[in-house]
């Protein structure tokens, strides 16, 4: 049974990945990635704390007379060296102009090392709390931020970084999961249906709003990536910054009904038009990007589920219990496809 209630749906294929290996972390034993950080040139202390990441792994390592780093050791074969570089370089250009993100430590000129055929790179340990997005004072200030890093992302583009397309973000995982059999079979034919009305809604969403004004994003600019202190917030975790239109780092700081969002759309943008122009068609793209996210999440699942942290991290995910609810939710979310987008003082 899964921790759902539901009985767990073994897929017919066991092959979910075949960019990288089934258990790519087997080898990461703790001296073997105390002695990777070792080669950056400090001396850790051997403490060790994994911290909460399931497509990298991280950890805060301690080191000898000097504050914990934060170590991440990248998931093999997801990125090339040239796109972890590009997101090491594009957060330390936001850095340089004082907008708070957490850049990684640079060694010798270096950002990015590699020991025993892990890559990994070194981060300073920054703390913080959830953000309280129910403050319009906090959104507005999100606001300000998000337009100063949407004004350097504009300067020039991404060059090995991917792109926001319907093609990655949906057309793939969704064939991903129909080709290897994760659906049940009496739900196989009603996901598929949903899932190609939906594509079918989120391109015509992107073809009405055109597709060449984008710049570099945050690209996963949820409440989660964004940690507050007293200061205010700071942006973690560019893991998957991306090309794509501005309001993909603005539509997941909504929340609630119609009228609630627009009024918390109407004051990220206000803080937002501060430092950066925005485009209003782009508005027709919150709900094709919230679909996007949702056929996304389900394909990563199961691309990565022969990785052992999946299934115990999200024992619900194989069980006929989450496609129930994830043929509820298309269909809830094809209602939101055929509402009239949001606008600006619910005009």
């Amino acid at each position: 049974m899964s921790a759902r209630g539901g009985p767990e749906y073994r897929p017919m294929s066991d092959t979910t990945d075949t960019d990288s290996a089934q258990t790519p972390y087997a080898g990461l034993t703790p001296d073997l990635l105390l002695d990777a950080v070792e080669t950056s040139g400090v001396r850790v202390n051997g403490s060790l704390l994994a911290l909460n990441s399931y497509e990298n792994r991280v950890y805060q390592v301690g080191i000898e007379d000097a504050p914990p780093l934060v170590a991440k050791f990248y998931r093999p074969g997801r990125w090339s060296d040239e796109a972890i570089r590009e997101e090491h370089a594009f957060t330390l250009e936001l850095a340089a102009q004082e907008i708070p993100v957490v850049p990684p430590l640079v060694r010798d000129g270096e950002t990015l090392f590699e020991h025993a055929g892990f890559r990994f790179a070194l981060f300073p340990r920054r703390g913080g709390r959830a953000p309280e997005l129910d403050d319009l004072a906090n959104l507005e200030w999100l606001g300000r931020f998000i337009g100063r890093i949407h004004a350097v992302g504009a300067v020039r583009p991404f060059e090995y970084r991917p792109s926001l397309t319907v093609a990655r973000f949906g057309e793939e995982p969704v064939a991903f999961l129909l080709e290897h059999g994760f659906l049940p079979p009496e739900h196989r034919g009603q996901y598929e249906d949903l899932a190609a009305a939906t594509l079918e809604r989120v391109r015509a969403g992107f073809a009405e709003t055109g597709t060449g004004n984008t710049l570099r994003l945050h690209g996963d600019c949820h409440p989660g990536n964004v940690l507050w202190t007293d200061d205010g917030p700071h942006f973690v975790d560019f893991d998957d910054c991306l090309q794509g239109p501005a309001v993909q780092d603005l539509w997941m700081l909504l929340s609630g009904d119609r009228p609630q969002m627009t009024l918390q759309l109407d004051t990220v943008l206000e803080g937002y038009r501060e430092f950066a122009d925005f485009d209003l068609r782009q508005l027709r793209l919150v709900e094709p990007l919230r679909a996007l996210r949702l056929l996304h999440y389900s394909g990563w699942l199961a691309r990565r589920w022969n990785d052992p942290a999946f299934p115990l991290a999200f024992p619900w995910f194989n069980s006929v219990r989450y496609w129930e609810e994830q043929i509820l939710t298309l269909r809830e979310q094809l209602n939101r496809l055929d509402a009239p987008p949001l606008s600006l003082g619910g005009a």
